[in-house]
């Protein structure tokens, strides 16, 4: 029973499957179903409810309960513990207690005095705004059609035009109590509207059937698309380009050039994470005529102001002559001018009560013919506050191609942004993970210290980019780690450590994919074993060249990608017992690995004064998972110390001091340490991770 609108949104309510579930089934599968398109609200956004009947616990008897979407959820991934619940009968008598908009704010106090059945989940802001709907079913949207509407300088003529007297209108007014009863107050003057578009805010829709409240909020959203359809056909968007786009390789190169340049400049209080879009709506705003008065107008909406900022920092490059390093000369003074443009804006806007200022740094970058940057404090947020700015796109298309868009007055702006329930909200916010807005590259991903590593580091909340020379390999470890941690943080790349162009483009992936790196895990590795007069020249260079060039090349990398940042990082090479005591019939492994144990203290003294360290964790024995023990190596090994394959990992435990087996998540351990701040004071050390081996001692 699914149905579709011509070029408009699925209506994919079930009125079969719907017969057998509860109101609150009902509400969840309304939220979801609404939450699965941007083009009905963006991620966070928007907020549904629903009035139903539930037996009072200590009564028995039945109460009126509102169900509404909590604090801080999103519509589209909410599950039923992501409801508040409240008993109605409470909210009403909120208004007893109600003194007026100046002590608005003061009503969320009360909100958990109504809480129904002790649900832990925090009502939000929005709660007033369903609750005096007097219809069962209420659904709150931000569609990008509508906010076009609601964002217009004929904001009210343009509701009455699409819709007439079916969806009314609301001026502007901050979210919170009184808004609610302004709702209320509506809904008494006008019993026959069905909703009411919020002036530069978004849609409000009721009903009294959970199917047919979803089915109008769709039908009023692909009216509205239709109507922008038929009044914008033919037209261009924002006064038309003005410049070309580069290649796609061409936007990803100048991307990995400027991203970790801007993330240096914006780490200041936290390492921040970026993100790239090129998508074609993005294209078609940078490259246009009034892409600049746009974006310096800001945004309307108050959930895509709050993660946009007031507005973007447009990036001085020119796609018809792409001057990558004079824009690099320049961006430091640009970024220091939005500072202080923040700065003033703050100072004209504060009020006695408002908070400290905050971050002054842009969130979004606009680079004409290249596309949209976004920087935050993890790369979830970073990818949101971009989808959040190409709604706001959608938004100006519309309102500038009907009327004339309009972003929120300053003042209106600055209240939101430093909302005292807003601050109070980020203060009980979890504390940052240790390697929260790292990015961390791990060569030999694919391998069981590689891919122990990444998740050591995943579970602090680093990001992660594995490289391996097996493509398939490594995306079926990264598809395992992005199914634990999210698709967001981990990210997979083929790349041979003795090419140094492979090498570079991994380098700039990482840069693309979160702005740059502060960690690089130098893991690759072979192993091969002959006696001296068997070895092979072939043998020996493929020693070399994976086990110290291949180093070599990964560092430098590292090395220029870190001082473009210019703050800091850390360097973790994976070396071997081997690099300390030799071993019979390996003088290939042992000589490659102690030249990438000096290579490593040759890199701390270069570093140190740019504040890059650079240290060295040494295994040994770890067969579990590694992928150098499941070929030749094996063998010869166990031929060496004349054990087979199973008596071996016992052999190299009781060759052990302590009698103990090393396993990949002992070496990540130790690589967690040196790549954190737990080591921030160490660098040109060696930690040995072999359950204990005199010959490998240090000293």
């Amino acid at each position: 029973m699914l149905t579709r609108a011509e070029d408009g949104l699925e209506n994919l309510w079930d009125s079969r499957r719907a017969a057998g579930m509860s109101e609150p089934e009902k509400l969840l599968c309304r939220s979801n179903l609404l939450g699965s398109d941007k083009r009905i609200t963006n991620y966070g956004g928007g907020n549904t409810s629903a009035k139903v009947m539930e037996t009072d616990p200590l009564t028995g008897a039945q109460v009126e309960v509102l169900w509404v979407k909590g604090s801080g959820g999103d519509v589209g991934s909410i599950r039923m513990d992501g409801f508040a619940t409240l008993y109605m009968d409470k909210l009403r008598a909120l208004k007893g207690v109600y003194r007026g908009p100046e002590h608005e704010d003061e009503m969320v106090g009360y909100l958990p005095h109504c809480t129904f059945n002790l649900n832990p989940r925090a009502a939000s802001i929005d709660t007033p705004l369903h609750a005096y709907v007097p219809h069962r079913h209420v659904d709150h949207m931000h569609p990008d059609a509508i906010i076009a509407i609601a964002a217009s300088r004929d904001s009210r003529a343009l509701t009455a035009e699409i819709f007439g007297d079916e969806i009314g209108w609301l001026p502007w007014k901050r979210p919170g109590y009184e808004l609610g009863l302004w709702l209320e107050q509506f809904c008494r003057d006008n019993p026959e509207a069905k909703g009411v578009v919020l002036e530069s805010h978004g849609l409000f829709t009721w009903a009294d059937d959970a199917g047919d409240c979803y089915a109008l909020t769709l039908d009023v959203i692909n009216r509205a698309m239709a109507w922008f359809g038929q009044k914008t056909h033919g037209t261009e968007a924002f006064g038309g380009p003005v410049r070309t786009s580069l290649e796609p390789r061409a936007r990803a190169a100048v991307a990995a050039r400027l991203m970790p340049a801007i993330r240096g400049f914006v780490s200041g209080g936290q390492h921040m994470v970026g993100h790239f879009t090129d998508a074609p709506e993005v294209l078609e705003f940078v490259n246009a005529r009034d892409m600049a008065r746009l974006a310096a107008l800001g945004t309307s909406c108050p959930d895509h102001f709050l993660r946009t900022k007031i507005r973007p920092l447009v990036v001085d490059f020119d796609p018809a002559a792409p001057d990558v390093d004079a824009v690099l000369g320049g961006l430091k003074a640009s970024v220091e001018a939005y500072r202080d443009d923040y700065a003033a804006y703050y100072g004209r806007c504060r009020r006695a009560v408002s908070p400290p200022m905050r971050d002054p740094n842009a969130v979004v970058y606009l680079v004409p013919g290249v596309g949209m940057i976004t920087f935050a404090r993890d790369k979830a947020t970073a990818r949101i506050s971009g989808e959040f700015y190409v709604n706001a796109i959608n938004v100006m298309r519309g309102a500038d191609a009907v009327s004339e868009y309009r972003g929120l007055p300053e003042q209106e702006a600055f209240d939101i942004e430093y909302w005292l329930l807003e601050e109070a909200k980020l203060q009980r916010m979890p504390k940052p993970k240790s390697l929260a807005g790292r990015v961390a590259l791990v060569t030999g991903g694919a391998g069981g210290i590689g891919a122990a590593t990444a998740e050591r580091l995943l579970r602090e909340g680093a990001c992660v980019v594995l490289a391996d020379i097996d493509g398939d390999a490594v995306a079926e470890v990264g598809k395992g780690l992005a199914a634990g941690h999210s698709a967001d943080v981990v990210r997979t790349v083929t790349m041979d450590v003795t090419d140094e162009d492979a090498v570079a483009a991994a380098f700039d992936r990482a840069a693309v994919a979160f702005g740059g790196i502060d960690i690089l895990v130098s893991n690759a590795g072979i192993a091969s074993s002959a006696p001296v007069e068997e070895t092979t020249l072939a043998m020996w260079n493929r020693n070399m060249d994976i086990l110290s060039t291949g180093y070599f090349i990964a560092s430098r990398e590292a090395f220029r990608l870190l001082q473009r940042q210019g703050m800091g990082g850390a360097v973790v090479f994976v070396g071997s017992k081997n690099a300390l005591a030799a071993s019979p019939n390996a003088a290939a492994y042992c000589t490659a690995k102690a030249s990438e144990l000096h290579l490593a203290r040759c890199l701390a003294l270069e570093g140190a004064e740019k504040g890059i360290r650079v240290n060295v964790v040494n295994p040994d024995a770890v067969l579990r998972g590694s992928r150098i023990w499941s070929g030749e190596w094996l063998d010869q090994r166990a031929s060496t110390y004349g054990t087979d394959k199973e008596g071996l990992e016992e052999m190299y435990r009781n060759r052990s001091m302590l009698k103990r087996s090393v396993f990949p998540e002992d070496i990540a351990e130790a690589i967690y340490f040196l790549a954190s701040d737990l080591s921030a004071k160490s660098t040109g050390n060696i930690i040995n991770v072999d359950a204990g081996n005199k010959d490998a001692f240090t000293r």
